[in-house]
């Protein structure tokens, strides 16, 4: 599968902005926290079946755990297995993956019976798309080499001991968005003194991080929140029904439920000609005006990157540093922007 922005209409990308290259140098930002490669047929990589054995039969295993199916996590996802893909294409063209798939669809008896499954399976790499699978993941494996990607802070989480040298056998990507560029791009597309709002899920870690950011950043710019928060599907339209009149602009994190249902807000923005500004690009595309974010399907392929390190190159997720997005993009939503009785063009990168 593509990258979004190649083959989407609408969609518009700036120049691209390089982020700090960890984790933690992102975050301590803003202000919150802010080896050798195995040689031989006898040695083992981090516990699973040995690189050698792998090697010979020619194919590799690797199992993926996803939390729910919407955009963003789809795109994440096919970016991993294109980046691995690249890679081993690149370097080992005679290897194959033989990808091990289970979605728990928002479920967590499912995430739970699901982990288990994978870990009981002989693969040589696991990954966890999204917090709750990622979680899901390390409870049922010390040893299996694990990758996440789509968690916002993997400490904060309890993936990692550090971002910088995570000592556990998970590593991965965070998908930690420049919050306060996002609040300073919605509040560009608002008129009026009415305040900005925020729709999350109190539920998801990641999305109660992104919200602490945003409040930061607003009160350092004199900027008046109207923060609320839904639990369930079921939710969103009541919860979104109740900021009518009483916000000017609506500000969406990358949260797993609001991803779920862009659709119906987007509808509901749309008839209130109301701006929305999204965690990602992928929701603003489901329903969203504009963002200024990350590319899941980009991030997917950095993951998938490492993913080679550690299947080929022996490295071990206890010594690799958490990684961030190396690009952010402009992204307008063309038709929802003109919806709301304004132009593309008014729309410059914050």
């Amino acid at each position: 599968m593509a990258p979004y922005l190649s083959v989407n209409k609408n969609s518009e990308a700036s120049r691209h902005y390089r982020p700090p290259q960890t984790l933690e140098e992102l975050i301590m930002k803003k202000g919150l926290l802010t080896g050798i490669a195995l040689l031989g047929l006898g040695l083992t990589l981090a516990g699973c079946a040995s690189k050698s054995d792998a090697s010979n039969k020619g194919t590799l295993n690797v199992g993926i755990l996803q939390v729910v199916q919407h955009g963003s996590l789809d795109e994440a996802r096919q970016g991993f297995k294109a980046g691995l893909k690249q890679e081993l294409k690149d370097h080992h063209k005679s290897t194959k993956v033989t990808y091990h798939y289970l979605n728990a669809q928002g479920d967590q008896a499912n995430l739970n019976t699901m982990s288990q499954q994978l870990s009981q399976q002989k693969n040589d790499l696991l990954l966890g798309i999204a917090t709750p699978a990622a979680q899901a993941l390390a409870k049922k494996t010390k040893t299996t080499p694990t990758l996440v990607t789509a968690v916002t802070d993997l400490k904060a989480a309890g993936l990692v001991k550090t971002n910088d040298k995570p000592q556990t056998n998970v590593s991965g990507t965070s998908d930690l968005t420049p919050v306060g560029l996002q609040l300073k791009l919605l509040a560009s597309l608002t008129k009026g003194n009415k305040p900005l709002g925020i729709m999350y899920n109190s539920s998801e870690e990641n999305s109660v991080l992104q919200v602490k950011l945003a409040k930061a950043y607003a009160k350092k710019h004199d900027l008046k929140l109207k923060v609320v928060s839904a639990t369930s599907t079921n939710d969103v339209a009541s919860v979104l029904a109740g900021l009518q009149g009483k916000i000017s602009g609506l500000y969406l994190p990358t949260d797993n439920l609001m991803a779920s249902a862009m659709k119906t807000i987007g509808q509901k923005a749309k008839a209130a000609k109301l701006p929305v500004v999204t965690g990602s690009i992928e929701m603003a595309e489901d329903g969203g005006t504009a963002t200024y974010g990350i590319n899941y399907y980009d991030l997917g392929k950095q993951t998938g990157k490492m993913a080679y390190n550690v299947l080929e190159n022996g490295k071990k997720p206890q010594n690799m540093a958490v990684e961030t997005s190396k690009h952010l993009h402009l992204y307008i939503n063309k038709a929802n922007t003109k919806a709301i009785g304004m132009q593309p063009k008014q729309i410059k990168q914050p």
